[in-house]
């Protein structure tokens, strides 16, 4: 047979769509034609699949080969495409036999020896597959409704992916070393075995908030913002711990579902970052102030995910805010409210999720020490303004709270360590995020305006309260529906429904930076 034609997979942001891999040898010259939009990854393909076949003792056809990756409207990019383009030449010219071609699925880089490397993107392959398949019937339901499911391809893949590829349930994964164990399960001399080992169950270590000297209120403040999922920005000079308080927030929230185990996942997957070891951890991204827009938020020729959708589920902390170029931080305004992004380019599209809760820290002034009790700042106010005029009223207008970190007086760092631990403040941060799941299906930062007005309507005093700030302080209606958020999220933390005055008064002050 001269046409051999095999099933693949292509990337386009976390979706997989199928290609279809069709290899036909012709008589003629001999030459190597790849066609279907591929990228230069997928041309050099040409140079590795020669070699590999060669140094698996295979003869590499002296014809004219023509590969046709389909559809052809789609960009190919990687070098995944390596092992089905092996296949379908030593299938095409007769060198191995495979009768049940259709039923497999293949992806997998080739090195020169024919050893297959691991590729990136696996589980979202392995989604897509499942999902094209359909919902799964046990044998007695099809027998019952005359009703035929359609069967999951089996999915051939290097043995360094397989891990990350079984963590998608009702799969048949076959992990393969090399192109020759792949050829004899083909045959049907060697079937490849099925690869059904789960992930070993990781205990999530996180920095502990006991570590933290002093600090009530701020420890109060990163509370709230995991009981509700909401965006702070902490202001305090160097050394008061803003940073320590950051990355403990991810050990104050709630532990990951599975389907957020398997979104964060499939992201660090698409990145090539995805680590077994991680599996169903926060992710904590902490990107540094010299980031462009496209490593924050995604892009590139084939978009890639960015920094906020490899915080999906997690925390995003952005150090130093005022020293993020504006450009880079205006990008953040639109994930902030939609929890995804979409990058569009002149000829690819991808979206990704971006569901990441922000934390920014910045000093006061450009020394950092404005209002230190040693009067330490020589800042003039022209400075201090120009310094804090970097972040524009609409990226502060959707941070939720915002507080000041004071420096720690020596009598705190000296006291021993008798704060709560993250596990103790974990178990009411769970609790109240389980009340918010049952009540409306979501965390609070993410209520719509219709819902705030059903699920976060305060009293007739709080209601009073929260007239006398909007008038007195200037907020935006964004502002008032933001304040309610975090109001219902401070008496979800007591335990109580009614949003009460002292709640509110709570939020307001947490919001009162915002307007300074």
């Amino acid at each position: 047979m001269a046409l051999a034609v095999l099933r693949s997979r292509a990337l386009a942001g976390l979706a997989a769509p199928e290609v279809t891999v069709e290899v036909h040898l012709a008589s003629g010259l001999p030459s190597f034609t790849l066609v279907g939009l591929p990228d230069t990854e997928v041309k050099e393909a040409r140079d590795r699949v020669r070699a590999a076949i060669q140094n698996c003792g295979f003869e590499f056809p002296q014809r004219r080969i023509t590969v046709n990756l389909a559809p052809a409207d789609l960009p190919k990019e990687s070098g995944r495409f390596d092992l089905p383009i092996a296949l379908g030449i030593l299938i095409a010219s007769g060198q191995v036999k495979a009768p049940d071609l259709d039923t497999h699925e293949f992806v997998g880089e080739l090195a020169l020896s024919g050893e297959l490397r691991a590729v990136r993107g696996t589980l979202a392959m392995c989604a897509a597959i499942r999902h094209e398949a359909g919902p799964r019937y046990d044998a007695e339901h099809d027998t019952e409704h005359g009703t035929a499911h359609k069967a999951a391809r089996a999915f051939v893949l290097p043995l360094a992916s397989a891990p990350e590829a079984a963590l998608i349930e009702g799969m048949s994964i076959l992990p393969a070393k090399n192109l020759l164990q792949v050829c004899a399960h083909l045959a049907g001399r060697e079937p490849l075995a099925p690869f059904a080992v789960p992930p070993a169950p990781t205990l999530a270590h996180y920095p502990d908030l006991a570590e933290v000297k002093g600090q009530a209120q701020a420890k109060r403040a990163l509370e709230v913002a995991a009981a509700g999922g909401h965006s702070i920005l902490m202001s305090g000079p160097p050394g008061a711990g803003k940073s320590m308080l950051a990355q403990r927030l991810p050990g104050l929230l709630p532990p990951m579902t599975s389907a957020e185990a398997l979104e964060s996942a499939a992201v660090h997957s698409l990145a090539g970052s995805f680590k077994l070891a991680h599996w169903n951890q926060r992710p904590f991204r902490a990107p540094h102030h010299s980031a462009s827009s496209a490593a924050l938020v995604g892009g590139g020729g084939t978009p890639r995910p960015g920094e906020i959708s490899l915080a999906h589920n997690g925390t995003l902390f952005l150090d130093e805010l005022p020293e993020f170029q504006r450009g880079v931080l205006e990008a953040l305004r639109e994930p902030l409210e939609t929890g995804q992004i979409n990058i569009a380019r002149a000829a690819r599209r991808a979206e990704f999720p971006a569901r990441f809760q922000l934390v920014a820290a910045m000093n006061p002034c450009p020394c950092g020490w404005l209002g230190h009790p040693a009067g330490k700042c020589r800042c003039t106010p022209d400075q201090v303004a120009r310094y804090r005029g970097k972040l524009s009223g609409p990226l502060l207008d959707r941070i939720d709270l915002m507080l000041d970190v004071p420096a720690v007086a020596e009598a705190e760092l000296s006291a021993r360590g008798d704060g709560e631990s993250s596990a103790t403040v974990r178990n009411r941060v769970t609790a109240a995020r389980a009340v918010q799941i049952e009540r409306q299906g979501k965390p609070n930062a993410r209520l719509s305006p219709d819902e705030v007005d059903r699920h976060a309507r305060p009293d007739e005093a709080g209601a009073q309260l929260l007239k006398q700030a909007m008038a007195r302080l200037a907020l935006t209606a964004r502002a008032y529906h933001r304040i309610l958020k975090v109001a219902r999220s401070i008496a979800d933390l007591a335990g109580i429904e009614q949003i009460s005055s002292a709640h509110v008064a709570e939020a307001i002050h947490y919001r009162r930076g915002l307007a300074d």
